[in-house]
Parts: structure tokens; C-alpha cells; sequence
């Protein structure tokens, strides 16, 4: 199990990164995806440009406050949590994301795979806010 942790702050409201973060139909800021398919009210599909397909279900939704999911694929299962909060004005987002390999050949690698997803994540929501 490899648990990875990023912190950020934005000028933007709260509401704005919100929608930002949980629309399954706006997600050309995603430079990470091809598409988004949604099941239902509860689960979605993201595909990676190579189409490569992640299952998430959502588990918890207080708007502008908490979204978590689990997400499952071929190579990995795990759990993401993220908070939103507003300190001084500006939007503080906590996202956590705890993931286990299925694999054992991929274990020495999950956590450097989960900080650089992060990172590109957050480079991605940084652009989409500006």
C-alpha cells in the first residue's frame, strides 16, 4: 500500500475549484485523459489517452467540502479523499490518495507513479483556475 498526500492553494473561490474538480462532463483540463464515461450517479470511468480504463465510485460528496471515491483497475486498487476548505480568502485543497498494486511487480514503483499523477493533477487544475 503506498498512501500519497499534496496540499494546494488557489486564489479562486471555493465553488470555482469545486466544480472544477468534480465535473464529469468538463474535463478537457485533464491533460491526463481522453475521456470520461459516466455509469451512473455514483460511479464513472476515466480513460487515459492510451485508453486506458480506471473505475471510480464515489463514496462521499459534501459539496465544497469533501468528494471520496474508490477506484479499481486492472493494475491497482485504492481509495481517494479530497478536501476543500477556505482559509484567508483563498481555496485550500487536501487531496489523499491511499492505492495498493495488483500486482507484485508494480509495488516499488506506486508510490513515486502516485506523487508524479499528483503533481500532473494539480498542474492541470492550476491551468484550468487561471
Amino acid at each position: 500500500m503506498a498512501i500519497s498526500n499534496m496540499k494546494a492553494v488557489f486564489q479562486n473561490d471555493i465553488k470555482d475549484v469545486w466544480n472544477v474538480v468534480t465535473s464529469l462532463e468538463n474535463y478537457q483540463w485533464r491533460s491526463d485523459l481522453s475521456k470520461i464515461e459516466v455509469i451512473s450517479d455514483q460511479q464513472f470511468v476515466e480513460y487515459t489517452k492510451d485508453g486506458y480504463a480506471t473505475t471510480f465510485t464515489i463514496t462521499a460528496a459534501e459539496p465544497f467540502v469533501r468528494w471520496e471515491f474508490d477506484m479499481e483497475n486492472s493494475n491497482m486498487k485504492g481509495h481517494w479523499i479530497g478536501v476543500f476548505s477556505t482559509i484567508n480568502g483563498q481555496t485550500e485543497v487536501d487531496f489523499t490518495e491511499n492505492v495498493t498494486a495488483k500486482k507484485w511487480m508494480m509495488k516499488p514503483f506506486v508510490k513515486s507513479f502516485l506523487k508524479r499523477q499528483q503533481s500532473l493533477y494539480l498542474a492541470d487544475l492550476r491551468k484550468a483556475l487561471q
